[in-house]
């Protein structure tokens, strides 16, 4: 019944579209809204997310409506959870130690060193090895994929650029989802780029309140 349920299809535009990419998306959302309110539910809810989304993406291997692999988004599933876990348990700690997730944060000039640099050669390594597995839109989705796992790490360890970003992942990600044929997951991406600046505009609420009370103390 699950299965069948998650095979399930309706239209848009007449092209069909699988029940799963948006359930799956729905609960990336979830996780995006649990990450602005800084609770540690929200990787759990997020995994859920990826593994379903992990199917529609690799369609030549699930047989979707699509039928086209999207390595790097399908990839990103696995880095997603990866981190997820990593974050989690990085959450769980702070939570126990602090009363809260996470203290938002800028990163330091190293951190935003760090990023860029892996930005760059993550973006160029990842393009090959999509281009060579024969992925659809190689460099998109190269920076897509690095983008989403600098992102997700940034938001493990509290930095306030995560949601900057996010926004960056969403400018590339959307034309690319429109192409491909991903209808759902494009119009998410729409939602969650309203959404990364209302994050945004909330933890850097919250980060200068701490400083402030930091600095009265």
């Amino acid at each position: 019944m699950l299965i069948e349920l998650l095979d399930a299809e309706f239209s848009v535009f007449g092209n069909p579209v699988l029940w799963r990419e948006v359930v799956g998306n729905g609960f990336g959302l979830l996780s995006a809204i649990g990450g602005m309110r800084r609770v540690v539910w929200a990787w759990p809810v997020g995994i859920i997310g990826n593994a379903l989304l992990f199917t529609v993406f690799l369609g030549g291997v699930f047989h979707t409506p699509q039928a086209l692999d999207l390595y790097g988004q399908a990839g990103r599933q696995l880095m997603f959870i990866a981190v997820s876990v990593y974050g989690l348990v990085r959450w769980m700690r702070d939570s126990k130690q602090t009363g809260s997730a996470v203290l938002p944060r800028w990163g330091t000039t190293r951190e935003r060193t760090a990023m860029v640099v892996v930005a760059i050669v993550g973006t160029v390594v990842f393009a090959q090895l999509f281009g060579y597995l024969g992925s659809f839109g190689k460099w998109a989705d190269a920076w897509i994929f690095t983008g989403s796992m600098l992102a997700t790490f940034g938001m493990a360890r509290g930095l306030t650029e995560f949601w900057l970003i996010w926004i960056a992942v969403d400018v590339v990600g959307v034309p690319l989802l429109i192409i491909a044929g991903f209808y759902p997951s494009a119009a998410l991406y729409l939602v969650y780029a309203a959404f990364v600046a209302w994050g945004f505009a909330v933890w850097l609420r919250i980060q200068n309140k701490y400083i402030g009370q930091k600095m009265a103390s």
